[in-house]
């Protein structure tokens, strides 16, 4: 079964633009016919997204982001798991308890660095939901301390020394087995941004395997062609399959980035 696919999303659940509701009739518009969100550390948008997509024709997947221990740019992706998820839930309840408690230190490292962020207009930003550094970054595009989002992450909320006040992560194992034990999959997300070598990579795809990996976003938009290449060739090594993802945010938190309907065979995840 080939789909046009893009299993890699974000909604106002996490850190994204638009609702779940919202996010769907773009995807329509779009020409995608099988939409993932995969929210951080959330499933909250999940149910609208399904609602929504139900009424407009177009399947959506349940999914998840989860960012892993090991290195600040390891994220797993869970896609198809079960209405009921009370091991996701459990984990996504200790993220967001972390993050939860971040929000007030991300005000002090800021602050140490000469911006006075009011937490009030960053929590307003994230409507009541979770709040993510994308929201503090807007916040600090908003006051003029960075001239771009992509400024506040390169010199501020992505750099080595944030990660010393950095949030509680699960190791991606311990990912990989929630999300099976709902009855999901899973997927290494953007392997471009780690940054890796090819011998690197490759040895940590074969430690995911071991432990369950399912599946390589080997289609990003930040993917080069011979990435891309690469990518397929290390899914097809290690029988992992293949997905496509654009980790669209909407165009105010990612102004580079846009939905990406890709064709898939879906016989794995449907």
């Amino acid at each position: 079964m080939r789909r046009r696919a893009d299993l890699h999303t974000h909604t106002t659940a996490s850190d994204g633009q638009y609702t779940p509701r919202q996010l769907v009739c773009r995807a329509q518009a779009a020409g995608i016919g099988c939409l993932a969100i995969t929210d951080h550390d959330t499933t909250d948008g999940l149910e609208e997204g399904l609602r929504a997509g139900a009424e407009l024709g177009l399947t959506v997947i349940r999914g998840v982001e989860l960012g892993a221990k090991e290195d600040r740019h390891l994220h797993i992706l869970g896609l198809g798991f079960s209405a009921k998820h009370p091991a996701l839930e459990d984990l996504c309840r200790t993220l967001q308890d972390s993050r939860a408690e971040r929000k007030f230190r991300i005000v002090d490292f800021l602050k140490e660095k000469g911006m006075d962020i009011p937490l009030a207009e960053v929590e307003a930003l994230a409507g009541g939901g979770l709040v993510a550094r994308p929201h503090f970054a807007q916040v600090m595009l908003q006051r003029g301390y960075v001239s771009s989002l992509r400024e506040a992450f390169d010199r501020y909320l992505d750099t080595e020394e944030y990660q010393t006040i950095e949030r509680f992560k699960a190791e991606a194992k311990d990912c990989i087995a929630a999300i099976h034990a709902d009855g999901g999959k899973t997927v290494l997300a953007h392997p471009c941004q780690l940054g890796y070598p090819d011998e690197k990579l490759e040895a940590l795809l074969a430690r995911l395997k071991e432990v369950g990996l399912d599946a390589l976003e080997c289609h990003y938009p930040q993917h080069t062609r011979a990435q891309t290449a690469w990518y397929l060739k290390l899914a097809d090594m290690y029988g992992l399959h293949v997905t496509a993802g654009s980790d669209f945010h909407g165009e105010r938190v990612k102004p580079d980035v846009s939905l990406m309907p890709t064709e898939l065979e879906l016989d794995w995840l449907l």
